[in-house]
């Protein structure tokens, strides 16, 4: 387990990784850095030494990447992002004969500047925003399950009923080219943005995100959630960071 808190330019987070109830290892990694006005969720996929090698050097290499205007650091973030996807699939042609090769991670960044903010994602890793008493999920997983949702019209009920229902349609290292899907906002005093990664919101309901992430403090916000997240199965990694102007 390990837990952060932190203050800098007005921004207030909190972040934390656990192994869960079940995992033996985590494969989870975060990055709060708001001194740079950074945030990162990676978890790791293709078994324990490969997917926290992914996740670790995504969070090692964006945690350098230098300052900068707000479209510079977006920029500098998806070539680091493009550059990692090839060095890992690199990886993987050099373990093809392991039983697991895959080495690769989700990603979910969140870059803010001043009352600016942009989230760039892979995988279903999730960016959610607490405004004005509601939550809004900003991020869209791209995993088989979101993707019969869309284009067979099944219920979330129906789609999980499919045997690879989690599996993913992209991540850092997954594939030869990566697509990053990007969102800039505004930002308001008050905001709340939490990043995390699956094992932490797929047994908790918007309603438990949302009363987690209304308490008054960053940290109280995040052991809610976590409170709630151990309550359950847990039966993967969990990871969290909450993000406060």
């Amino acid at each position: 387990m390990t837990s952060t808190a932190s203050l800098a330019h007005g921004w207030r987070s909190a972040a934390r990784t656990d192994t869960g109830k079940v995992r033996a290892r985590n494969e989870d990694a975060f990055l709060d850095f708001p001194e740079q006005g950074l945030w990162v969720v990676a978890d790791g996929m293709g078994g324990h030494h490969n997917g926290a090698l992914a996740s670790r050097l995504i969070v090692e290499q964006l945690a350098e990447l230098p300052e900068g205007s707000l479209a510079e650091r977006l920029a500098n973030l998806r070539r680091c992002l493009h550059d990692l996807n090839r060095r890992l699939g690199q990886e993987l042609t050099v373990t093809a004969d392991r039983p697991d090769p895959v080495t690769g991670s989700t990603v979910v960044a969140l870059l803010m500047e001043s009352d600016r903010a942009a989230c760039v994602w892979a995988g279903d890793s999730r960016c959610y925003l607490w405004r004005g008493g509601r939550l809004y999920q900003l991020t869209r997983d791209h995993s088989l399950l979101q993707q019969l949702i869309d284009e067979q019209n099944l219920t979330p009920q129906e789609a999980a009923r499919h045997p690879a229902a989690h599996a993913l349609t992209r991540a850092v290292g997954a594939s030869e080219q990566l697509v990053l899907d990007i969102l800039e906002f505004d930002v308001y005093p008050g905001d709340t943005l939490l990043l995390c990664s699956d094992g932490l919101y797929q047994n908790l309901s918007p309603d438990a995100l949302g009363a987690a992430l209304n308490s008054p403090l960053t940290t109280l916000a995040l052991q809610r959630l976590y409170d709630q997240a151990m309550d359950g199965p847990a039966r993967d990694n969990l990871s969290a960071v909450v993000v406060r102007r």
